[in-house]
């Protein structure tokens, strides 16, 4: 038999740019009885995605013969899997590069099996808690060099994941704005007062 459906359009899976989610459903769109349930699918789909990327991680491991302790959760509706063990730098890479690229296989190995583009956050030894941290103090100091000098501020290039960390900061405070300019690798963040 030929599928003649219409072919479901792609979400992003760039995590830098704030208000990129796709349009959802309010629950005042929804009868209670419809809500509950859908968000309890969801939310097992999001977990089914975190034991799978869990499975091929643990493979990888194995492979390199590396010890790990893996957990696999939702954490603010997304997939996530953390990686906690000795001897786990070498996974994170010189500023998370490495980590990226081990987090899309497991995007890629979430996708082949079950054919939805995954969300999923991977961590390795509380790499991105304590990189979150440093990179809200990078902020922080943009958003004070715009206030006293009120010229923008043009931060390094980062990866998605730091990206969206910087926008979180910056967007919470007001008299400032941000926006994310260039192209990857050299994806950067602008800082400059709000209009």
């Amino acid at each position: 038999m030929t599928d003649t459906s219409t072919p479901r359009a792609e979400q992003p899976l760039d995590d830098a740019e704030p208000n990129a989610a796709a349009p959802v459903q309010t629950a005042s769109e929804k009868t209670d009885a419809e809500a509950a349930p859908s968000k309890a699918a969801g939310e097992s789909d999001l977990f089914r995605q975190s034991e799978i990327a869990a499975d091929y991680v643990e493979g990888l491991l194995d492979i390199l013969d590396y010890d790990g302790d893996i957990d696999e959760l939702v954490s603010g509706g997304r997939p996530v899997v953390e990686v906690v063990g000795g001897r786990l730098q070498s996974l994170v890479g010189q500023r998370g590069a490495t980590l990226e690229a081990l987090q899309e296989l497991a995007r890629l190995a979430v996708f082949r099996q079950t054919g939805t583009p995954s969300r999923l956050l991977l961590d390795v030894g509380g790499y991105r808690a304590t990189r979150r941290k440093e990179l809200a103090a990078v902020a922080r100091n943009a958003v004070e060099k715009v206030k006293e000098h009120g010229d923008p501020v043009r931060l390094e290039p980062m990866s998605a994941f730091e990206r969206k960390c910087v926008h979180d900061v910056v967007n919470a405070i007001d008299g400032v704005e941000s926006e994310s300019e260039g192209v990857e690798p050299s994806r950067r963040i602008v800082v400059r007062p709000a209009d």
